[in-house]
């Protein structure tokens, strides 16, 4: 997903100098839920859903609109000092945008197939690398826990050696070497105003609301 939001931002890259992005695309939106907000309790409550949704990724929303507004404006005047300060502002709301929209989609109340064992090739996938599904989910509990501060734990897929693999990254930072296929958002914001600081209680309630489906579908097009 990054390297589509890199294709679309920098458009109609010069060589001459340090002169990029001489056309940026449109404005990003925040996208719309398949579900309500409280069609995921108990596993996560319909306050957390809605101050996640409506606030927390409006904010890397507004935030990547701003950086790419004053980006533009940077190449339009040749500031390459400005251009250079501004990419942490575009990676972190950037990535925030980007893990967000793929972590709602990554979720489905239980009447809607939420929490159902993934099948065929993508379990196969799991079970090759991990031995059993319930061995996937110990060891990517763990590395989610693990994660200092704020970040996010994912289920990629590795085009190279064509095996799945656990990954995490710090804050909003997406994933690149690997293809994201499943993303678990472990800031305290997902998750604080149920569970409290215990991260472990959350992990282990995500998963009744996985949507396996869409990883399916991702890891389908990943190969």
């Amino acid at each position: 997903m990054l390297s589509t939001i890199s294709a679309r931002t920098f458009r109609n890259v010069s060589f001459k100098g340090v002169r990029p992005l001489m056309g940026l695309r449109s404005k990003v939106t925040l996208p719309e839920l398949a579900y309500d907000y409280n069609s995921l309790e108990p596993h996560v409550s319909g306050e957390i859903m809605k101050i996640h949704h409506s606030k927390h990724h409006q904010a890397y929303v507004n935030g990547l609109n701003q950086a790419e507004e004053k980006l533009e404006a940077a190449v339009k005047s040749n500031d390459v000092k400005q251009q250079i300060a501004l990419q942490g502002a575009l990676k972190f709301n950037g990535g925030g945008h980007i893990n967000h929209t793929l972590f709602w989609e990554n979720l489905a109340p239980v009447s809607q197939g939420g929490g159902q064992t993934p099948k065929g090739s993508l379990l196969s996938a799991i079970e090759k690398e991990f031995g059993t599904f319930d061995a996937f989910v110990t060891q990517f509990n763990a590395a989610a826990v693990g994660v200092q501060g704020s970040g996010w734990a994912w289920l990629g897929y590795n085009k190279a050696s064509k095996r799945v693999e656990i990954a995490t990254t710090p804050n909003q930072d997406p994933l690149i070497a690997l293809t994201p296929l499943l993303g678990i958002d472990v800031w305290e914001h997902a998750y604080y105003l149920q569970y409290k600081n215990v991260r472990p209680d959350y992990m282990n309630a995500i998963w009744n609301i996985v949507n396996w489906k869409t990883v399916a579908e991702r890891f389908a097009k990943a190969q």
